[in-house]
């Protein structure tokens, strides 16, 4: 049997964001002897078809605007008690037409979107993905990092999403940033923390392990020695080694 490729291990979850596996996924958790995956999965169907002959029209969506499920700040992407909060998205606004109209690359455009729809996430109590992000606008998740990636970098700050905040996916960015403004541009790590919307419990861990990492790579540079040394993972440590061997920090 071949194994299973990166499209079939990566986007099934993604069903998660809609209304009737919400719904499916409260009835087993909350009465399992009750209801099996068949009988939930039935009811889920009938209450999604009676909330959509109720529900009133979505006079506040502007065009432009979608009404997403995005996981909720309280929770990481993969808690067993996932909990999802509907966000609404500008992905079109009247000033992106503007740019366009005075010849802004759409890259550019796509990148300020990338940011805003973050932003709007993470002030209505959610955190987008890049994967959520991806199925928005039909890009990959790498694309839409890359386009995320250079907006943080143009603008020297650190977006709102799963991948800053939640430390879920393989998301370096925003620990180089931190790292930057504080032992770089020495920067107080307290206002490090408010402008890159971390906690100051998380800059400081990130600054605690890139000492100890850059004080065992002195010592000895195979990563699987400093990731011993350290408890963190192989994977991590040669992330805080490309920080420490870039010509810029």
């Amino acid at each position: 049997m071949n194994p299973p490729s990166f499209a079939q291990k990566h986007y099934p979850s993604a069903r998660q964001r809609f209304l009737q596996p919400s719904i499916q996924r409260f009835l087993q958790t909350q009465c399992p002897k009750v209801f099996g995956p068949l009988l939930a999965q039935h009811l889920a169907e009938k209450i999604v078809q009676l909330v959509e002959k109720q529900l009133p029209p979505k006079d506040h969506l502007r065009p432009g605007q979608v009404v997403w499920n995005a996981v909720s700040m309280a929770c990481r992407p993969d808690s067993p008690n996932l909990k999802l909060v509907p966000v609404l998205l500008t992905l079109v606004d009247p000033s992106d037409i503007e740019q366009l109209e005075t010849g802004a690359p759409t890259k550019t455009l796509a990148q300020k979107a990338i940011a805003r729809i973050c932003c709007e996430a993470y002030q209505q109590g959610a955190l987008l993905s890049m994967r959520d992000i991806g199925l928005l606008c039909w890009r990959h998740s790498s694309a839409v990092s890359c386009l995320r990636q250079a907006w943080e970098q143009n603008h020297a700050t650190t977006l709102p999403h799963s991948g800053s905040l939640q430390d879920f996916g393989s998301c370096i960015s925003h620990k180089k940033i931190i790292v930057k403004k504080v032992l770089v541009d020495k920067k107080d790590p307290q206002r490090v923390a408010a402008e890159t919307k971390h906690s100051q419990w998380a800059v400081d861990r990130y600054l605690k392990d890139f000492h100890r990492v850059e004080t065992c790579y002195k010592l000895n540079q195979s990563v699987d020695f400093i990731a011993q040394v350290t408890a963190l993972s192989p994977f991590l440590v040669k992330q805080y080694l490309e920080m420490i061997n870039a010509s810029n920090l």
